[in-house]
C-alpha cells in the first residue's frame, strides 16, 4: 500500500500552519485526494505547469520527483539534522518551514529546480515513512540481487 496522510494528520499539519496559505492549499489537494502524495503532486504540477510530462512505463510523478531528490538529499547531512530536530520537535511551525525551504535549496543546488508547492508534498512524504527508509529501502540496488530494498521506486 501507498504511503499516505490520514485525515488527522492532515488536520495536525493545518494547525502547524494556520498562516501559511502556500501549506494550506497544499493541504486542501491533500485532503481532496484523501491524503493520496501520488494524486496530490500530480495535481498540484497540472495547476502550475499544465499537463503532465510523458512518464517511463510503470511510473510515477512523484516516484520520478523522489528519485531524483533522494541522492541529494539522502547525502546531505544539513537536510538530515533538520530532520531529526523536527522529528524531536514535530509540531514547530519554524523547523517544518524550513525543511521545505531547505529541500528547494538542496535540489536547486543539485541542478532540479522545484516549486515550494512540490517540495512540501515531498517533505511531508518524507516525514511521513521516515528519511531513513526513503534512504535506504526506497531505492532499488541493481549490484545486489538480495537486497531489501523495495524494487519499484
Amino acid at each position: 500500500m501507498a504511503a499516505q496522510l490520514s485525515t488527522a494528520e492532515i488536520n495536525d499539519y493545518r494547525e502547524i500552519f494556520p498562516n501559511d496559505d502556500p501549506a494550506q492549499e497544499v493541504l486542501t489537494i491533500l485532503d481532496k485526494n484523501n491524503g493520496s502524495f501520488d494524486d496530490s503532486l500530480n495535481e498540484i504540477y497540472s495547476e502550475k505547469f499544465g499537463s503532465l510530462p510523458d512518464m517511463p512505463e510503470g511510473k510515477s510523478l512523484l516516484q520520478i520527483t523522489l528519485k531524483q531528490l533522494r541522492e541529494a538529499v539522502c547525502g546531505n547531512e544539513g537536510f538530515r539534522a533538520q530532520v531529526s530536530d523536527y522529528n524531536k520537535n514535530p509540531r514547530s511551525v519554524p523547523l517544518l518551514t524550513g525543511l521545505i525551504v531547505s529541500l528547494v535549496g538542496v535540489a536547486a543546488t543539485n541542478g532540479f529546480p522545484l516549486e515550494r508547492a512540490i517540495a512540501t508534498v515531498v517533505v511531508l512524504y518524507i516525514l511521513k515513512i521516515g528519511l531513513n527508509v526513503f534512504c535506504e529501502y526506497t531505492e532499488p540496488s541493481a549490484k545486489d540481487a538480495s537486497s531489501r530494498r523495495i524494487p519499484d521506486d
